[in-house]
């Protein structure tokens, strides 16, 4: 079975670096990392990562409309986006999973079991 591809964007160093090394210690997979929607879309076009992982507040480009550019794209419109926010609110989440995103986690997230929350919302086997 191929390695699994993991792109994360979010503008938090320390966010990206804990999702980065849970991941690739946890499961074993490739993961990549930019720290604005528009350097994600660039390496989200050039990567194929079979999953990105997307932060909602975000600086320049916020998570939402790096998503729409996403599935704008012809190169980029196919792969899954898992949303990673601090915003739980129900009525926030409720406007967000209308969006069409695979998965909505909240942050902080368990370093321990991120690995398995993907593999289980994308259907992997681990």
């Amino acid at each position: 079975m191929p390695k699994k591809r993991v792109l994360i964007i979010d503008d938090e160093d320390d966010i990206r670096e804990v999702a980065q090394v849970s991941l690739e210690t946890m499961a074993g997979w490739d993961v990549q990392t930019a720290r604005s929607g528009k350097e994600g879309l660039e390496k989200a076009a050039a990567g194929q990562p079979d999953v990105i992982l997307l932060d909602v507040m975000m600086p320049d480009m916020d998570g939402p409309t790096t998503f729409q550019e996403f599935k704008s794209r012809p190169e980029t419109s196919h792969i899954p986006v898992v949303l990673l926010t601090a915003k739980v609110q129900k009525a926030e989440q409720g406007q967000l999973s209308s969006m069409g995103f695979k998965a909505i986690l909240a942050k902080p997230f368990d370093p321990v079991t991120l690995a398995d929350q993907l593999a289980e919302i994308l259907g992997w086997k681990m």
